[in-house]
């Protein structure tokens, strides 16, 4: 055991975590070698987008919504979409999805890309940022920038530009693009599909600290392809429900130390979204090529070692890939580019994956066309209590670190889950106290 953990009270603070968002601090206490109290307090100002959405018409939502988040906006402007749609019993027919599918595919390339080597990466080699990691490994960097450039280039054909997309409306999009500019797609996506495989191979050489989560999984599910933009929200101790209902099983509650609100199934449950989640979930329905990635990469079942989430997060680059190409080559632009949404009364509720994990709407809309009511249920307010258990067992299996070490490797342990700054989760400082 080092010389720091053996004193009888020792702080470790680290100032200005890197690599994820927002503003906030963890506080480890350890007291006779155990730990005794691990809280993260989250002090990011809250931002009030539910109560903005009152009042506005019911096609506002996606262009509001996105604003939420520059890193998964498209997932927002989806998941208010399908509520909005679900309140008013629309369905806007297989083409229109297919092609919101694509566009979900360039988010998740854009996202997975930036954090698994820019943000993720650096941890396993020692290095302070992605420039550091340039000098060990500039292949690596250059690889994930192509890959990001990729998920841009989907995300400006459909979406209209890569950040903040203004083609997305409720009941479809303002314009199909053309089957010359989807076919476009074609090229930039087997390169990246190429270089998803590369990163899969490379992230899973990785040594990994030895923790364990006993988490309980919940990730939407589509019996027919990996879920992105649309199924049944399913958990891993058997529930299975529709949007709706999960949002009446999820019950929030405010803690003091945060200005996020923390989520627990049927109000007792802590539960984990996000890719370790839709692996364990949904690995039967990867398609062949991101299957044969996983099984090479050794996932095989279900994989609950947090630190291991970056080659699962590389792996669902494959498969994000695959999908896109899959809708590439058989697109045809859907005619119209978007179905009629009536005002009328209704609630409703819509769910997809952003990269993070699950994002859950809901919008009760008056006879006016009016939202009356809104509820935004963001996958790192749910994955809070998670990231807390996991920071337990981290400390716990690293009390003979020494306290520079431990409060690395705690750093490392929340970037794990890619906590989103503008969705819920911010975290600052990490302070841990031996007594």
């Amino acid at each position: 055991m080092s010389e720091g953990s053996l004193r009888a009270e020792r702080t470790v603070a680290v100032e200005g975590i890197a690599r994820v968002e927002g503003e906030g601090s963890l506080r480890a206490v350890v007291r006779d070698g155990s730990v005794s109290d691990v809280e993260l307090t989250i002090f990011e100002p809250p931002r009030f987008f539910e109560a903005l959405l009152q009042g506005r018409d019911r096609l506002e939502p996606p262009d509001i919504t996105a604003r939420i988040c520059g890193i998964c906006p498209v997932a927002y402007q989806m998941s208010s979409c399908r509520a909005v749609e679900d309140a008013l019993g629309i369905d806007v027919g297989p083409d229109i999805a297919a092609l919101r599918r694509l566009l979900y595919c360039g988010e998740w390339i854009q996202s997975h890309a930036l954090h698994v080597t820019l943000l993720h990466a650096p941890d396993f080699f020692g290095c302070a940022d992605a420039v550091e990691l340039a000098s060990l490994d500039s292949a690596a960097v250059e690889r994930a920038l192509r890959l990001k450039r990729v998920g841009n280039l989907v995300m400006e054909t459909v979406g209209g530009r890569a950040v903040h997309p203004v083609n997305v409306r409720v009941g479809g999009f303002y314009r199909a693009p053309t089957r010359e500019e989807v076919g476009a797609l074609e090229g930039p996506l087997r390169e990246a599909l190429d270089l998803a495989r590369k990163t899969v191979e490379w992230t899973s050489g990785f040594d990994f600290p030895d923790v364990t989560g006993d988490y309980l999984f919940v990730a939407l599910h589509d019996p027919d392809r990996y879920a992105i933009d649309s199924g049944r929200v399913v958990s891993s101790a058997g529930l299975d429900t529709d949007a709706a209902g999960f949002l009446e099983a999820a019950v929030e509650e405010h803690v003091e130390r945060s200005t996020a609100l923390h989520s627990r199934l049927f109000g007792r449950d802590e539960y984990l979204t996000g890719p370790l989640a839709r692996f364990a979930l949904n690995e039967g329905q990867l398609g062949p090529v991101a299957r044969r990635a996983a099984t090479g990469a050794g996932l095989v079942g279900a994989c609950r070692n947090p630190f291991r989430s970056i080659v699962v997060r590389s792996v669902e680059l494959v498969e994000a890939c695959e999908q896109a190409l899959g809708i590439v080559g058989s697109y045809a632009p859907p005619a119209p580019g978007a179905v009629e949404v009536p005002a009328r009364a209704g609630t409703g509720a819509g769910a997809t994956e952003a990269p993070r994990g699950l994002l859950l709407h809901r919008y009760e809309i008056g006879p006016d066309g009016l939202i009356d009511a809104a509820r935004i249920v963001p996958p790192t307010a749910q994955n809070q209590l998670s990231i807390e258990a996991d920071l337990r067992r981290v400390v716990e299996r690293g009390l003979e670190l020494s306290d520079s070490a431990l409060a690395a490797r705690c750093e490392q342990a929340v970037r794990n889950h890619d906590p989103c700054i503008s969705c819920a989760a911010h975290f600052l400082d990490v302070e841990v106290v031996r007594t």
